[in-house]
């Protein structure tokens, strides 16, 4: 077999994307360990530019034809699917998602083979390439921005307000060094009047969550368990010169409907339906919830509309500032995440009486932070993490025979795994798939 092609496509879902799959790092190793050929497609805004892939000894180029597996981060539209090409990117379809079984469908008519990203997992479930904690860390920066001008919308002075959102910071180390300095403010001059205790919650405690705490981690800040949120919040004397912490697991966002059931938590993940969310008796002592959880439609609303309208519908504003809905999924464990937005307009308020989203900071409900790809505000350091994860498996996809029935076809098992097409044909661990697309 010849030496394989390697193409990296140009990165087209939003004006906001500036990821890479592989930087120029991975591409030059690639080209002179492996001898393989590279093709870019060259990008206007891609945080690496086409320059440095050609020093790397890459090929820029629009035309991908002659590559044999293609590299991507996002989605791809329909129109831009090559015949008869292996495809490696996060396609989005694994839940039967309405918005990518266009792309699905062209993939399967073209005869493509598919490897998904989010599907490479170790034995144990463990992603192996992903982006998750750099999701988790562009999410807290701008959920802290939000507060800030959430705060100053109500005509409050706290430190908060001097935070820019993460993609107007260079790279993540000139973010890191502003909540520092935030942080240096809160311990000298408190966190703002009348807010504390500041509690800042995080409902999961994976990829996600961490990148996230690793952020809040910055500022002064004292861990508390969940059962004692109820108390710190009733001090009489909160400290205003730390940050509150709390992380929740299922066990405390869910119980078991039956009287007297214990939580079982592989139970809760095969039965869901026993269960119900509890979630809310926490919410008003919350000043910031950080939503880091997965979730699908099985699973229950770990905090529903109703349950906002309900803390928003006293005579006293509640404590509730800000969801950082990191996650993201629409109408999923927030309910009030009505809609995705992207990093041009990155927060709205849920309004509890008209049941929609407001955009902006003001208004009767929380400001909701729903952006969609979150570590494309990170792009360098994220791209830089990302295409390290990725190396090591790319030499074996792209010298693969991908013309052999799948079984026959060799490859790593984490990648065997992830294969949801080949050659145009579902694999047997996405069968169910088939149905989407029909």
């Amino acid at each position: 077999m010849d030496q394989p092609t390697i193409g990296i496509r140009r990165e087209d879902v939003n004006p906001w994307e500036r990821r890479a799959p592989l930087t120029p790092r991975e591409v030059a190793r690639l080209v002179a360990d492996e001898n393989f050929s590279v093709i870019v497609q060259p990008s206007d805004v891609r945080v690496f530019d086409d320059d440095a892939y050609a020093r790397a000894g890459a090929t820029v180029a629009d035309d991908l034809g002659p590559c044999d597996v293609i590299f991507g981060v996002k989605e791809i539209p329909p129109e831009r699917i090559l015949a008869d090409k292996v495809y490696v990117f996060f396609s989005h379809v694994i839940k039967g998602q309405p918005a990518s079984m266009p792309t699905l469908r062209w993939l399967v008519e073209r005869r493509c083979s598919l490897v998904d990203y989010e599907r490479i997992v170790d034995g144990e479930g463990r992603r192996l390439v992903f982006f998750g904690r750099y999701a988790g860390r562009a999410g807290m920066i701008d959920t802290l921005w939000a507060l800030g001008r959430r705060l100053a919308r109500e005509g409050r002075e706290t430190p908060f307000a001097a935070l820019k959102a993460a993609w107007e910071y260079e790279d993540l180390e000139d973010a890191r060094a502003a909540v520092a300095y935030v942080g240096g403010r809160v311990a000298a001059e408190g966190v703002g009047a009348g807010l504390a205790p500041l509690v800042v919650a995080f409902a999961g405690y994976g990829n996600v969550s961490l990148g996230a705490q690793e952020i809040l981690d910055l500022l002064p800040h004292e861990e508390i368990e969940p059962g004692d949120v109820a108390a710190v919040a009733s001090r009489a004397e909160p400290s205003d010169k730390v940050v509150y912490k709390v992380v929740f697991k299922e066990e405390h966002m869910v119980e078991a409907e039956e009287p007297g059931a214990a939580f079982d938590l592989q139970d809760y993940y095969d039965q869901p339906e026993k269960y119900g969310p509890v979630l809310a008796a926490y919410l008003p002592y919350l000043t910031v919830l950080v939503n880091c959880i997965y979730w699908d439609g099985k699973y229950p609303h770990f905090v529903s509309k109703a349950d906002l309208a309900s803390l928003y519908g006293g005579d006293v504003p509640p404590r509730l500032r800000v969801i950082g809905d990191i996650s993201c999924d629409v109408e999923g464990g927030v309910e009030a995440t009505v809609k995705q937005v992207d990093s041009a307009s990155p927060v709205y308020v849920y309004d509890v009486e008209r049941g929609e989203a407001v955009d902006g900071v003001a208004g009767n409900g929380p400001v909701i932070l729903a952006v969609a790809n979150l570590p494309a505000e990170l792009p360098l350091d994220s791209s830089e993490y990302f295409g390290e994860q990725l190396e090591p498996f790319v030499a074996p996809i792209a010298r693969a025979d991908w013309r052999k029935p799948f079984d026959a076809v060799e490859l790593p098992p984490p990648i065997k795994a992830a294969t949801i097409l080949c050659r145009g044909e579902f694999t047997p661990a996405y069968k169910y798939l088939e149905e989407c697309i029909r």
